[in-house]
Protein backbone atom coordinates (compact mmCIF):
# COMPACT_ATOMS: atom_id res chain seq x y z
CA UNK A 1 0.00 0.00 0.00
CA UNK A 2 1.09 3.58 -0.61
CA UNK A 3 2.75 4.98 2.56
CA UNK A 4 0.90 7.91 4.12
CA UNK A 5 3.04 8.52 7.20
CA UNK A 6 0.18 7.78 9.62
CA UNK A 7 -0.76 4.14 9.03
CA UNK A 8 1.30 1.55 10.89
CA UNK A 9 1.85 -2.21 11.20
CA UNK A 10 2.80 -4.13 14.34
CA UNK A 11 4.15 -7.60 13.58
CA UNK A 12 2.69 -10.37 15.75
CA UNK A 13 3.52 -13.95 16.68
CA UNK A 14 0.33 -16.03 16.36
CA UNK A 15 -0.08 -15.87 12.59
CA UNK A 16 -3.34 -13.89 12.67
CA UNK A 17 -3.95 -10.23 11.95
CA UNK A 18 -6.32 -7.53 13.16
CA UNK A 19 -7.28 -4.41 11.25
CA UNK A 20 -8.09 -1.50 13.55
CA UNK A 21 -10.19 1.22 11.93
CA UNK A 22 -10.38 4.74 13.36
CA UNK A 23 -13.53 6.85 13.41
CA UNK A 24 -14.80 9.88 11.53
CA UNK A 25 -12.24 12.75 11.81
CA UNK A 26 -9.92 10.34 13.65
CA UNK A 27 -6.54 8.91 12.68
CA UNK A 28 -4.51 5.72 13.27
CA UNK A 29 -2.77 7.26 16.30
CA UNK A 30 -5.98 7.07 18.35
CA UNK A 31 -5.98 3.25 18.03
CA UNK A 32 -2.54 2.72 19.60
CA UNK A 33 -3.69 1.62 23.06
CA UNK A 34 -5.85 -1.21 21.75
CA UNK A 35 -3.29 -2.00 19.02
CA UNK A 36 -0.55 -2.54 21.58
CA UNK A 37 -2.74 -4.75 23.73
CA UNK A 38 -3.78 -6.91 20.76
CA UNK A 39 -0.18 -7.13 19.66
CA UNK A 40 0.77 -8.40 23.13
CA UNK A 41 -1.84 -11.12 22.61
CA UNK A 42 0.12 -12.22 19.53
CA UNK A 43 -1.75 -10.49 16.71
CA UNK A 44 -0.19 -8.60 13.85
CA UNK A 45 -2.06 -5.31 13.91
CA UNK A 46 -2.49 -2.99 10.94
CA UNK A 47 -4.02 0.44 11.46
CA UNK A 48 -4.72 2.17 8.12
CA UNK A 49 -5.62 5.79 7.46
CA UNK A 50 -9.08 6.18 5.91
CA UNK A 51 -9.35 8.11 2.65
CA UNK A 52 -9.64 11.86 3.14
CA UNK A 53 -8.54 11.73 6.77
CA UNK A 54 -5.33 12.83 8.46
CA UNK A 55 -5.05 16.32 6.95
CA UNK A 56 -7.91 18.78 7.40
CA UNK A 57 -11.68 19.25 7.05
CA UNK A 58 -11.30 20.43 3.46
CA UNK A 59 -9.67 17.17 2.42
CA UNK A 60 -12.25 15.10 4.29
CA UNK A 61 -15.06 16.86 2.40
CA UNK A 62 -13.70 15.51 -0.89
CA UNK A 63 -14.40 11.87 0.05
CA UNK A 64 -17.50 9.70 0.43
CA UNK A 65 -18.21 6.67 2.60
CA UNK A 66 -17.45 4.39 -0.37
CA UNK A 67 -13.91 5.81 -0.41
CA UNK A 68 -13.54 5.01 3.30
CA UNK A 69 -14.79 1.48 2.68
CA UNK A 70 -12.29 1.03 -0.14
CA UNK A 71 -9.54 1.97 2.32
CA UNK A 72 -10.61 -0.85 4.65
CA UNK A 73 -10.91 -3.41 1.85
CA UNK A 74 -7.45 -2.53 0.52
CA UNK A 75 -6.06 -2.72 4.05
CA UNK A 76 -7.56 -6.20 4.49
CA UNK A 77 -5.82 -7.32 1.30
CA UNK A 78 -2.53 -5.91 2.59
CA UNK A 79 -2.85 -7.74 5.92
CA UNK A 80 -4.17 -10.97 4.36
CA UNK A 81 -0.94 -11.29 2.37
CA UNK A 82 0.97 -11.37 5.68
CA UNK A 83 -1.25 -13.41 8.01
CA UNK A 84 -3.35 -16.58 8.20
CA UNK A 85 -6.65 -14.97 9.24
CA UNK A 86 -7.73 -11.33 9.17
CA UNK A 87 -10.14 -9.84 11.70
CA UNK A 88 -11.36 -6.24 11.78
CA UNK A 89 -12.44 -3.90 14.55
CA UNK A 90 -13.29 -0.22 14.59
CA UNK A 91 -14.74 2.65 16.55
CA UNK A 92 -18.13 4.08 15.49
CA UNK A 93 -17.84 4.72 11.72
CA UNK A 94 -14.77 2.48 11.69
CA UNK A 95 -16.81 -0.39 13.10
CA UNK A 96 -19.53 -0.02 10.48
CA UNK A 97 -16.87 0.02 7.78
CA UNK A 98 -15.31 -3.13 9.24
CA UNK A 99 -18.61 -5.01 9.03
CA UNK A 100 -19.32 -3.88 5.46
CA UNK A 101 -15.78 -4.72 4.38
CA UNK A 102 -16.24 -8.23 5.81
CA UNK A 103 -19.54 -8.44 3.94
CA UNK A 104 -17.78 -7.46 0.71
CA UNK A 105 -14.75 -9.71 1.25
CA UNK A 106 -15.80 -12.62 3.49
CA UNK A 107 -12.90 -14.70 2.21
CA UNK A 108 -10.53 -12.17 3.79
CA UNK A 109 -12.19 -10.88 6.98
CA UNK A 110 -13.35 -13.70 9.25
CA UNK A 111 -14.87 -11.82 12.21
CA UNK A 112 -15.42 -8.22 13.28
CA UNK A 113 -15.83 -6.04 16.35
CA UNK A 114 -17.68 -2.73 16.42
CA UNK A 115 -17.01 -0.27 19.22
CA UNK A 116 -19.67 2.31 20.17
CA UNK A 117 -21.93 1.90 17.11
CA UNK A 118 -23.68 5.11 16.13
CA UNK A 119 -26.19 5.93 13.40
CA UNK A 120 -26.54 9.52 14.61
CA UNK A 121 -25.20 11.53 17.54
CA UNK A 122 -27.84 11.49 20.28
CA UNK A 123 -26.01 10.79 23.54
CA UNK A 124 -26.60 12.61 26.81
CA UNK A 125 -23.92 15.26 26.18
CA UNK A 126 -24.87 16.03 22.58
CA UNK A 127 -26.49 19.48 22.02
CA UNK A 128 -30.27 19.18 21.62
CA UNK A 129 -30.20 20.29 17.98
CA UNK A 130 -27.82 17.51 16.83
CA UNK A 131 -30.49 14.77 16.96
CA UNK A 132 -32.90 17.13 15.22
CA UNK A 133 -30.37 17.71 12.44
CA UNK A 134 -29.65 13.97 12.25
CA UNK A 135 -33.33 13.14 11.78
CA UNK A 136 -33.45 15.47 8.76
CA UNK A 137 -29.95 14.84 7.40
CA UNK A 138 -31.37 13.14 4.29
CA UNK A 139 -32.86 16.30 2.82
CA UNK A 140 -30.32 18.59 4.51
CA UNK A 141 -27.63 16.82 2.50
CA UNK A 142 -28.98 18.59 -0.59
CA UNK A 143 -28.40 22.06 0.89
CA UNK A 144 -25.34 23.51 -0.93
CA UNK A 145 -23.79 25.38 2.03
CA UNK A 146 -23.78 22.26 4.22
CA UNK A 147 -20.43 21.34 2.71
CA UNK A 148 -18.92 24.43 4.32
CA UNK A 149 -20.30 23.86 7.84
CA UNK A 150 -18.18 22.38 10.61
CA UNK A 151 -19.54 21.02 13.89
CA UNK A 152 -17.41 21.17 17.03
CA UNK A 153 -16.71 18.24 19.32
CA UNK A 154 -18.45 18.11 22.72
CA UNK A 155 -16.39 19.30 25.68
CA UNK A 156 -15.50 15.74 26.74
CA UNK A 157 -14.65 14.67 23.15
CA UNK A 158 -16.15 11.33 24.13
CA UNK A 159 -13.59 10.51 26.83
CA UNK A 160 -14.29 10.27 30.57
CA UNK A 161 -10.67 10.08 31.75
CA UNK A 162 -9.03 13.52 31.95
CA UNK A 163 -5.52 12.26 31.18
CA UNK A 164 -6.67 10.32 28.12
CA UNK A 165 -8.65 13.35 26.93
CA UNK A 166 -5.56 15.54 27.09
CA UNK A 167 -3.63 12.90 25.15
CA UNK A 168 -6.15 12.96 22.28
CA UNK A 169 -6.35 16.76 22.29
CA UNK A 170 -2.60 16.78 21.63
CA UNK A 171 -2.93 14.56 18.55
CA UNK A 172 -3.72 17.22 15.94
CA UNK A 173 -0.20 16.78 14.60
CA UNK A 174 -0.97 13.07 14.15
CA UNK A 175 -4.00 13.64 11.94
CA UNK A 176 -6.87 13.80 14.47
CA UNK A 177 -9.32 16.62 13.59
CA UNK A 178 -11.16 18.72 16.19
CA UNK A 179 -14.36 19.27 14.21
CA UNK A 180 -16.84 17.39 12.03
CA UNK A 181 -17.41 18.69 8.50
CA UNK A 182 -21.10 18.72 7.59
CA UNK A 183 -20.33 16.57 4.55
CA UNK A 184 -18.69 13.98 6.77
CA UNK A 185 -21.84 13.71 8.89
CA UNK A 186 -23.93 13.26 5.75
CA UNK A 187 -21.67 10.43 4.63
CA UNK A 188 -21.85 8.85 8.09
CA UNK A 189 -25.65 8.89 7.80
CA UNK A 190 -25.54 7.30 4.36
CA UNK A 191 -23.12 4.63 5.56
CA UNK A 192 -25.43 3.80 8.46
CA UNK A 193 -28.43 3.57 6.14
CA UNK A 194 -26.60 1.03 3.95
CA UNK A 195 -25.54 -1.01 6.98
CA UNK A 196 -29.09 -1.12 8.36
CA UNK A 197 -30.32 -2.60 5.08
CA UNK A 198 -27.55 -5.20 5.04
CA UNK A 199 -27.73 -6.29 8.70
CA UNK A 200 -30.22 -9.19 8.27
CA UNK A 201 -28.07 -10.66 5.48
CA UNK A 202 -24.74 -10.43 7.27
CA UNK A 203 -22.96 -13.65 8.25
CA UNK A 204 -19.63 -12.49 9.72
CA UNK A 205 -19.37 -13.18 13.49
CA UNK A 206 -19.55 -9.80 15.22
CA UNK A 207 -18.71 -8.46 18.66
CA UNK A 208 -20.61 -5.32 19.70
CA UNK A 209 -19.14 -3.24 22.54
CA UNK A 210 -20.95 -0.18 23.87
CA UNK A 211 -20.53 1.92 27.01
CA UNK A 212 -23.37 2.26 29.50
CA UNK A 213 -22.29 5.92 29.83
CA UNK A 214 -21.77 6.72 26.15
CA UNK A 215 -22.10 10.50 25.88
CA UNK A 216 -22.39 10.67 22.07
CA UNK A 217 -24.32 7.56 21.03
CA UNK A 218 -27.38 6.16 22.78
CA UNK A 219 -27.32 2.47 23.73
CA UNK A 220 -30.23 1.81 21.38
CA UNK A 221 -27.80 1.83 18.43
CA UNK A 222 -25.96 -1.19 19.83
CA UNK A 223 -29.25 -2.91 20.62
CA UNK A 224 -30.51 -2.25 17.09
CA UNK A 225 -27.50 -4.00 15.55
CA UNK A 226 -27.82 -6.88 18.02
CA UNK A 227 -31.53 -7.32 17.24
CA UNK A 228 -31.22 -7.11 13.45
CA UNK A 229 -27.89 -8.64 12.47
CA UNK A 230 -28.16 -12.05 10.84
CA UNK A 231 -24.74 -13.20 12.02
CA UNK A 232 -23.60 -14.88 15.20
CA UNK A 233 -22.87 -12.03 17.56
CA UNK A 234 -22.17 -10.94 21.13
CA UNK A 235 -23.27 -7.69 22.76
CA UNK A 236 -21.22 -6.63 25.80
CA UNK A 237 -21.57 -3.46 27.84
CA UNK A 238 -18.52 -1.46 28.96
CA UNK A 239 -18.54 0.45 32.25
CA UNK A 240 -16.72 3.61 33.39
CA UNK A 241 -16.15 5.01 29.87
CA UNK A 242 -17.75 7.44 27.47
CA UNK A 243 -17.98 7.02 23.68
CA UNK A 244 -14.29 6.48 22.93
CA UNK A 245 -14.05 3.13 24.72
CA UNK A 246 -10.86 2.22 22.83
CA UNK A 247 -9.08 5.13 24.56
CA UNK A 248 -10.95 5.57 27.83
CA UNK A 249 -10.52 3.91 31.23
CA UNK A 250 -11.52 0.42 30.05
CA UNK A 251 -9.44 0.27 26.86
CA UNK A 252 -7.57 -2.82 28.09
CA UNK A 253 -10.87 -4.62 28.67
CA UNK A 254 -12.00 -3.58 25.19
CA UNK A 255 -8.83 -5.05 23.69
CA UNK A 256 -9.06 -8.26 25.74
CA UNK A 257 -12.72 -8.82 24.85
CA UNK A 258 -11.79 -8.30 21.20
CA UNK A 259 -8.90 -10.78 21.37
CA UNK A 260 -11.06 -13.33 23.20
CA UNK A 261 -13.76 -13.08 20.55
CA UNK A 262 -11.32 -13.51 17.68
CA UNK A 263 -9.55 -16.38 19.42
CA UNK A 264 -12.91 -18.12 19.79
CA UNK A 265 -13.19 -18.06 15.99
CA UNK A 266 -9.91 -20.00 15.70
CA UNK A 267 -11.14 -22.53 18.28
CA UNK A 268 -14.52 -22.92 16.52
CA UNK A 269 -12.92 -23.46 13.13
CA UNK A 270 -10.12 -25.62 14.48
CA UNK A 271 -7.39 -23.47 12.88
Amino acid sequence: MKPDGLSYLMEGSNGDGVLLIHGLTGAPAEMKLVARQLNRRGYSVYVPLLAGHGEDARMLRTTRWQDWLDSVVHASEFLAARTRHVFAAGICVGGKLSILAADARPELIKATAIYSPCFGYDGWQVPFYYPILSSHIGWLSHVPFLDRLNFKETSSIGIKDDRMRRMIQAMSSEGVLDCFPGRGLVEMYRLGKVLKKRLPELHVPTLILHSTEDDLSDARHARYISEHIGATHQLTWIEDSYHMIHIDRQHKRVADLTADFFEAYDVATGT
